[in-house]
């Protein structure tokens, strides 16, 4: 699942980039959750949790049925 997971934010990271951030996969877990670093521009934004709930979780729940959520760490 993990080839899955940095397949999609293959697909989300232009938009992250940008703005001037990225995202960086730190681990699925074989519960379904995915864990995510924020980095550049997006680890500090006030809009990060919404970019992470809104983006990135929302284009993985829709690719990968399995990923049951997306935290930032």
């Amino acid at each position: 699942m993990q080839e899955k997971v940095n397949e999609v934010l293959d697909r989300v990271r232009p938009a992250l980039q940008r703005d001037g951030g990225d995202v960086e996969l730190v681990e699925v877990t074989d519960e379904g959750v995915v864990k995510v670093k924020l980095k550049g521009a997006c680890g500090g934004c006030p809009m990060a949790t919404v970019t992470l709930k809104n983006g990135i979780e929302r284009a993985l729940k829709q690719s990968i049925p399995e990923v049951k959520e997306v935290v930032k760490v």
